[in-house]
């Protein structure tokens, strides 16, 4: 008996990971509460779970689950109306005036039965990453609700306390509930502001699992799965935004390198030494064709999308010596026009040390030692480091190294950079 509970639970578990996001984006749209359509979700899964183990797994256990959820989402909207038309025949009474009727049922009804999962899904991601969310609030609300990923899950992915997300999420929530955050796509005049809201979640989340900020671990692929996969979806829902297709074109390629940047011990192995063999070429050509569809758009690249041209050149290089360096620093530079960031410019700097000598790059690095927003950022004393190094000036180099290696709170990170430190 436990086996066969077992097992229902890991199909239930699959299950809820691909369609909850699909059901929740239904019973949002028939009740306008994304909390309360997260909870009767929620409510069908205890059900599966209950129900399953006796009766067995039904042939299409995804419309099983939405026909359950839908059924209660119908039960509350005939108490919304039963109240509604209460407090009307009360108006009435008390006032001497009739009071316009409740929302109809039957229109309801006739909406909950519409097949539009595409349409409610892109509403459903606008909402989960609404800026009028902060964005710890947005990231751990659409990992919830679009991922299907428990509050433990979102924790451990972030290394903070289980119950520091669970009060982001419960924050995020009410937060929309008192914005009265419509459940809809925004109209062609907030469209570009609330996209980029959406993106900017989706590449944190990509971010976070491709380089983890800190802990033992140097990638979390979970992460990063969850968020192309997100990408995906959006895509698909959004096929005329080139800045959709180029963030997916920049975490396919990205991606593609996964099994290169990690040793046998978890260690890191850097960019221009990684095993090109290893790279996965499925996922580069799905990079690429995204990066067409981006530029096919017309519309021209946007950040996500000179990343993803930048990436493209690492990618077509069958050698670290073939990486067209010259017209990634020349793609640097526009991406210092279209995004300008203190980051962009230490990468451009890295470009232009690749391209024309390190000299050039420390150049570069030198005028960003003073910048407040870098003052904590690892990254900077280990690409000046790795300069100095280049220029043969070793004991400085190990300073820096030693710098970045206090500053990361990655462990990996650490081991390599103190090694480069003892290396000088």
């Amino acid at each position: 008996m436990a086996d066969k509970q077992h097992k229902v639970d890991k199909i239930v578990e699959a299950v809820w990971r691909m369609e909850s996001a699909k059901i929740i984006a239904v019973l949002a749209r028939m009740l306008r509460d994304v909390g309360q359509a997260e909870e009767l979700a929620q409510d069908a899964l205890v059900l599966a779970l209950e129900r399953w183990p006796e009766t067995g797994v039904p042939d299409q256990p995804a419309a099983w689950l939405t026909t359950v959820a839908k059924n209660r989402a119908l039960d509350v909207l005939r108490r919304r109306q039963m109240h509604q038309e209460k407090e009307a025949e009360l108006t009435y009474e008390i006032e001497g005036v009739l009071q316009d009727a409740a929302p109809n049922l039957d229109a309801a009804v006739a909406d909950a039965l519409e097949n539009d999962i595409g349409d409610d899904l892109l509403r459903l991601v606008f909402v989960a990453c609404h800026p009028v969310l902060p964005t710890d609030g947005r990231v751990a609300l659409t990992l919830r609700l679009l991922g299907g990923l428990s509050t433990e899950e979102i924790a451990r992915a972030f290394l903070v306390p289980e119950a520091t997300v669970a009060q982001r999420i419960v924050r995020a929530k009410r937060t929309l509930a008192e914005a009265k955050v419509p459940f809809e796509a925004p109209r062609a005049h907030e469209l570009v502001e609330r996209l980029a809201s959406v993106l900017q979640v989706i590449y944190l989340i990509y971010n976070e699992g491709y380089s983890a900020s800190a802990g033992a671990d140097w990638m979390r692929p979970a992460l990063c799965e969850e968020a192309l996969r997100l990408g995906r979806i959006l895509a698909e829902l959004a096929p005329d935004e080139a800045e959709v297709h180029g963030l997916v074109a920049l975490m396919e390629i990205q991606s593609s390198r996964a099994r290169a940047r990690v040793g046998p011990g978890g260690e890191p192995i850097l960019l221009l030494e990684q095993d090109r063999s290893r790279w996965d070429q499925l996922l580069i050509r799905r990079g690429l064709a995204a990066l067409a569809r981006a530029e096919q758009t017309g519309r021209g690249l946007g950040s996500y999308g000179v990343q993803a041209a930048i990436a493209a050149c690492h990618a077509r290089a069958l050698r670290a010596a073939d990486t067209d360096w010259q017209r990634i620093a020349a793609l640097y530079d526009a991406l210092s026009q279209l995004a300008p960031s203190p980051v962009v410019e230490l990468n451009r700097a890295v470009a232009l040390a690749m391209a024309f000598g390190p000299a050039a790059g420390l150049e570069v690095v030198d005028g960003l030692m003073e910048v407040a927003a870098l003052k904590h950022y690892h990254l900077l004393p280990s690409v000046r480091g790795d300069f100095l190094a280049k220029l043969g000036r070793h004991g400085e180099a190990r300073l820096e190294f030693e710098r970045a290696a206090q500053l990361t709170q990655n462990e990996r990170e650490r081991t390599l950079l103190l090694a480069r430190a003892a290396a000088q």
